[in-house]
């Protein structure tokens, strides 16, 4: 058994990016809140498939260098090697829950360029 809050854990970024509540011993999970105007590098797993599944906000998740988009309630997968690089360019937050499975000790992320975004 394992028990988490996430008011006791911190963002990659301080107030925001990426928040792990668990990595392994076979998945890994967390929260991710990019504030307006934050950004998440592009990037793949070379190993990994990654979930997730917004709780708040809207915007667009970039699969491969195509805008997918999301609000609340959805749920999106991304296959190890595709891309996927999160933009807020909202006027909200937006919080989601990733999964990350299988767990496994080295990295497996590897980051690309950042796609270019018609605005």
């Amino acid at each position: 058994m394992f028990h988490v809050n996430e008011e006791n854990l911190e963002y990659r970024y301080g107030t925001h990016g990426p928040k792990y509540l668990r990595k392994g011993p076979n998945v890994d999970i967390g929260v991710v809140l990019l504030k307006p105007g934050d950004d998440h590098e592009n990037h793949y797993h070379t190993t990994c498939e990654e979930i997730f599944y917004i709780l708040e906000g809207e915007m667009d998740i970039y699969i491969d260098g195509e805008p997918v988009h999301v609000k609340p309630g959805d749920m999106l997968q991304v296959r190890p090697f595709e891309t996927h690089y999160l933009k807020n360019t909202s006027l909200v937050d937006f919080k989601a829950v990733f999964i990350k499975s299988p767990h496994i000790s080295e990295r497996d992320t590897v980051i690309v360029e950042n796609p270019k975004i018609k605005e």
